[in-house]
């Protein structure tokens, strides 16, 4: 493991006073052959006070949970912030995830301090002089064998581990080990205990993160978790049709097309925000299923279809967010996507300026960029089939936005109040119906520019209305 010089120099200092150890995440990520972000130590046989003194000198220190033997420095060198941490105790004392009593014990051994951890590939420290890896639960043969799987019975005190699973599961590639299911399942009727922002805490790192998104939804599958979120339980069982989803069920394309999404560039790429919200409207995409298909006649053949679907979709999107406590931002991009995410199949002529137009109005504060992405992993979620007419489809879309300039933002009003003003009229509520009439006329290409809007203006009020007073 590559540790900082700064990092280096405070270890070498603690070791004169007690035993240090790397543990945690980023122990595990260095074994998986990650560049390792986050640095916890871990330091056993001193007490607390020593503890500060000795990592005072460093940087400013941050006592976030004296009574947990918990300090953040922050390096006086770089501003690197570094988590130090007393080995402890834990023992339930109530419900719900903040139900736990923790006593500092800096006289733990290894094996007994990596105990309290969730999960066993969690549970390997390192030695940061020798490079031992000390690992009393078996996590790097569960890391090899990529199961996640408890530490310990201590695991089912804290229902939150549930969603840590969730979202560990999709980001490594990992499968839930059978026993590690079954806990997982008899503390279900516990979600009811996490606070809502814990629960949009793990859902963030599995829309940010992933590497198999997919994963993480079996894990929910398995652990009888699912039925907490209903808009998306109720995708399994819900049937497509064999000639278009050989694939399976809706459940079972939404994590094809999941997976699709994380292969794409344009998700790999992005920002954190802008991966959130792609994956939550991939997810999201066909929530509208559920209660659209039926068995009926297409083109004289019994097919199973979901008319009216994607604004069926629109609402269930928000009231998912609203389940797992996203932040409110998200709810008018995902539920424009949702609604908008077959704009490539209504039609089959060439995309106009007024259609693209108006198609990124709608979408606002989304993008059509942003829908090209959910439409891409759309069509690439129905293995083994492939689509290159759809994809085909979907560059002629981007191509027409970005000659509008309309790929990143709607368009705006050209004509506006300070126009009607400038004519000589004044503010009042007979502005709104000429100003939305203005814009509409804009989106069907009457006009590009100001001054063929207020040309167009002063048109219209010659030939519409009199004078507003």
């Amino acid at each position: 493991m590559e540790i900082p010089t700064e990092l280096r120099s405070m270890l070498d200092a603690l070791r004169r006073v007690g035993r240090p150890r790397l543990v945690g995440g980023g122990v595990r990520d260095l074994l998986l052959g990650l560049e390792a972000k986050d640095f916890d130590i871990e330091v056993a046989s001193v007490d607390f006070e020593t503890l500060h003194r000795v990592l005072a000198p460093f940087g400013a220190t941050d006592v976030v949970g004296r009574s947990f033997g918990v300090i953040k420095v922050r390096s006086a060198v770089s501003g690197a912030e570094y988590d130090f941490s007393l080995p402890r105790r834990e023992s339930k004392t109530g419900a719900g995830h903040r139900g736990f009593a923790v006593a500092p014990d800096p006289a733990l051994s290894d094996a007994e301090a990596a105990a309290r951890r969730d999960f066993t590939i969690n549970a390997i420290a390192l030695d940061p002089f020798s490079g031992a890896l000390i690992d009393p639960h078996g996590g790097q043969a569960d890391l090899r064998a990529r199961v996640l799987r408890h530490t310990s019975a201590a695991f089912n005190e804290d229902p939150l581990r549930v969603l840590r699973a969730f979202q560990l599961a999709a980001r490594f590639d990992l499968t839930l080990a059978p026993e590690t299911a079954a806990l997982c399942r008899s503390i279900a009727d516990n979600y009811a205990e996490l606070p809502v922002e814990r629960v949009w805490g793990e859902w963030e790192k599995w829309a940010m993160k992933s590497s198999k998104p997919s994963r993480g939804l079996a894990v929910l599958e398995e652990s009888g978790w699912l039925r907490h979120f209903p808009e998306v339980a109720t995708l399994r069982g819900t049937p497509q049709e064999p000639l278009w989803h050989p694939e399976g069920d809706v459940f079972t394309h939404t994590q094809c097309c999941l997976d699709a999404l994380v292969t794409l560039a344009a998700w790999r790429e992005a920002v954190p925000a802008r991966r959130r919200l792609l994956m939550m409207a991939v997810l999201a995409h066909d929530f509208g299923k559920s209660a659209t298909t039926q068995h009926a006649e297409k083109k004289g053949i019994l097919r199973w279809i979901s008319p009216g679907h994607e604004p069926a979709g629109g609402p269930l999107a928000e009231a998912f967010l609203r389940r797992i406590g996203a932040p409110l931002e998200l709810d008018a991009s995902v539920r424009a996507l949702v609604v908008n995410h077959l704009a490539h199949h209504h039609g089959r002529t060439e995309f106009t300026d007024t259609s693209v137009r108006r198609l990124a109005r709608r979408l606002a504060p989304a993008t059509i960029d942003e829908l090209a992405i959910v439409m891409r992993a759309d069509s690439n979620g129905r293995p083994p089939l492939a689509s290159p007419e759809t994809h085909a489809r979907i560059d002629e879309l981007i191509a027409k936005a970005h000659a509008l300039e309309l790929e990143q933002a709607a368009p705006r009003p050209l004509v506006l109040g300070r126009h009607l003003v400038a004519l000589g009229h004044r503010p009042g509520r007979a502005f709104t119906p000429i100003l939305d009439t203005a814009f509409e006329a804009q989106l069907d290409g009457a006009f590009v520019d100001e001054a063929g809007g207020v040309a167009w203006l002063e048109e219209y009020l010659r030939t519409h209305t009199s004078r507003a007073t």
